[in-house]
């Protein structure tokens, strides 16, 4: 920063000219700290903190840029004032918010101060105190009780409330030197039920890897928060040698190029014009939705977004771009972020990537891809062979989004992507096999055995009580004692599948409500069942159900049938192709539905998926028997699966 601002490059100068312009990092200002600061309900007086925070971090970048002590000593007489005065949050549930936005903020300011020989130890140290007493202890309770909504609805709040606590934990262990603290930020971004998670902040992935935003239907100016807060959260822990960016094949950069896409308006004011996006739709404790909000959201977040995936890592994000060359130079943002991103995070760009990430997953019986494309690709190549060592045919030229489908014949194919550059073809990363129409991908005969006889290693075991007793026709089968027995499959057993068949012969002697068959998931938001029988409160009949969510919100599923008897085994089978759901009882179709949005592969890595097990700690066990548990990837046909119920 030092260097391009004196020697007066752009876009750095600019955004330098924008931080003077914002008039906080001027000498000679008195703080004015206080013991108590209020966000939400009555006596709101955090404006007055913001305003300093903002001060002593504009004052530690005009120091580290410009050299001059007396900046310095301004932005440590800030920091001073306040780690000696201030003593609590107070308000509404908005402390939180207070808690996560600025206590991020305020310890990225220290950390660029701990360098300055000025800032005296013992002060360092009751810095570093006030944020472990006043901010901490409200984002740990944030972040572990939601409010009081964690066991009720944890998704109650928005993504950008985690995200700005997640931040802030993270900024505070880093400058407080606790590591348990940053671990403990890193292992919710990665594997918290709330909003915030790296899970679930995206909440829908769409063809080309547009991310559909937890926020996206609510407004753009909570989910362009979102994306600055993600991208400050992955930056930090970038700087400590952790790759959050990368994580569920860059799922951030996904979201990123979603909010980039609706907020890149067209055309001169007032005529905009938005570019229509893909929205699927949204319940949540807020309502539901079916469209994404209006554009055209100023925050400066964009440059964080584009130097990492971009310039440090040589991928193409030209939603992100458009948004940079939008705004660039970035100004200062209001408060609930730095902003100021052409200044803070512009550096050189590596050599272009190769195409990478790609996926092909089977859709309506077609093969359908995305990826993610090279910083300098005109376009790309879709190939395809017989074999994985080709030779490869091109089946099409793509430019935006970076997604096709084909149609191939059926048999087994192999694809891959290419990129076309100045200089030349630049082969992808990935080479990806598809079975058309589709293929046995997990048989446990559940006979005295739970070897999986497709070949594929996706075994399953039992689990705490789980016995073999008497199957059909004089043969063996699995017994669920409805207390605590249950299946376990491997991690990820479903992640890859697109279209998919799930089938297997069942004898149930007690129904309870909320049981399972099946449940494919990592916690109770985000998960994939089959109940048979739903749990409903009278006059409203209980029926079978697929239960499908990213939310924790599944009801009303519309896959639903009467509950399978009691005494007898009954052959259930569902099938999803693209998003037409159907459910068979004894080899006839018996419900189906189109409005089935959650396929497979939407819920990632799976890590609990059981049989005869809940998500939920509180649903009682299936009891009952279970035989001949199939996955296969692709929709069988009706007459398929009735022969399977023979």
């Amino acid at each position: 920063m030092r260097d391009q601002v004196a020697a007066g490059r752009q876009p750095w100068l600019g955004s330098w000219n924008l931080l003077l312009a914002a008039r906080r990092a001027e000498l000679g200002v008195k703080p004015s700290p206080l013991e108590v600061v209020s966000r939400g309900g009555t006596g709101e007086n955090f404006w007055v903190m913001v305003t300093d925070m903002m001060r002593a971090y504009h004052l530690a970048l005009r120091w580290k840029v410009t050299g001059d002590e007396a900046y310095a000593k301004d932005a440590v007489k800030f920091l001073n004032a306040w780690s000696s005065t201030l003593k609590r949050l107070a308000g509404d549930s908005n402390r939180y918010l207070a808690s996560g936005l600025y206590g991020n903020q305020w310890a990225n300011a220290a950390e660029v101060m701990r360098t300055y020989p000025g800032w005296a130890k013992e002060d360092v140290a009751r810095f570093q105190t006030m944020l472990l007493n006043v901010f901490y202890p409200e984002c740990h309770a944030f972040l572990t009780d939601h409010n009081g909504t964690e066991i009720r609805k944890v998704t109650h709040y928005w993504a950008n409330w985690d995200l700005a606590n997640v931040c802030s934990m993270y900024a505070i262990g880093v400058f407080c030197d606790r590591q348990d603290i940053v671990a403990e930020a890193s292992n919710y971004y990665k594997n918290g039920r709330g909003c915030g998670s790296h899970g679930n902040n995206v909440y829908y992935l769409h063809p080309g890897y547009l991310g559909q935003w937890q926020e996206s239907h609510r407004d753009q100016g909570h989910s362009t928060l979102g994306i600055a807060l993600a991208g400050m959260l992955c930056e930090m822990a970038w700087n400590q040698g952790e790759d959050l960016y990368g994580l569920w094949n860059n799922r951030l950069l996904a979201g990123a190029e979603y909010v980039a896409k609706t907020n890149v308006l067209v055309g001169p004011p007032p005529d905009y014009i938005a570019y229509p996006m893909p929205f699927t739709p949204y319940t949540g404790v807020h309502g539901s939705s079916t469209t994404v909000s209006g554009g055209d959201n100023p925050r400066p977040c964009w440059e964080l977004i584009l130097n990492h995936y971009v310039a440090r890592k040589g991928l193409s994000a030209p939603w992100t771009q458009k948004m940079v060359n939008k705004q660039r130079p970035e100004r200062v943002d209001g408060g609930d972020s730095p902003g100021l991103g052409s200044l803070l995070y512009v550096r050189d760009a590596v050599a272009p990537a190769r195409p990478s990430g790609l996926s092909a997953v089977l859709h309506e019986g077609k093969v359908l891809m995305s990826w993610w494309g090279s910083a300098d690709a005109t376009d790309y190549l879709v190939q395809r062979a017989s074999s994985s060592a080709g030779p490869f045919t091109t089946l099409a030229r793509v430019t935006d989004p970076r997604t096709y489908t084909d149609a191939p014949a059926a048999g087994t194919w192999y694809y891959r992507i290419s990129a076309v550059t100045g200089q030349g073809e630049r082969v992808g990363a990935d080479t990806l096999r598809v079975a058309v129409p589709g293929e046995l991908w997990l048989h446990l005969p559940l006979n005295g055995s739970t070897d999986d006889l497709s070949g594929n290693g996706r075994y399953g075991v039992l689990m705490e009580g789980a016995t073999w007793g008497e199957g059909r026709n004089g043969s063996t089968c699995v017994v669920f004692d409805g207390r605590r027995a249950h299946v376990r499959l491997v991690d990820g057993v479903v992640s890859a599948l697109g279209d998919y068949t799930v089938a297997m012969w069942v004898y149930c002697d007690n129904t309870g409500p909320s049981s399972r068959f099946f449940d494919f998931g990592s916690n109770d938001v985000s998960y994939m069942a089959l109940t048979p029988r739903e749990s409903t409160r009278p006059p409203v009949p209980s029926l079978m159900r697929l239960m499908s969510t990213r939310n924790q919100f599944w009801m009303p599923s519309p896959l639903a049938a009467p509950i399978p008897p009691n005494g007898r085994w009954t052959h259930v089978a569902i099938t999803l192709s693209g998003t037409v759901g159907t459910l068979y009882v004894d080899g006839s179709p018996v419900a189906t539905s189109p409005e089935i949005w959650m396929a497979p592969y939407q819920f990632g890595h799976t890590t609990r998926n059981w049989l005869g097990r809940s998500q939920y700690g509180g649903d009682p066990f299936f009891k009952g028997r279970m035989q001949d548990f199939r996955i296969y990837s692709g929709a069988l046909t009706a007459a398929a699966v009735a022969n399977l119920a023979r």
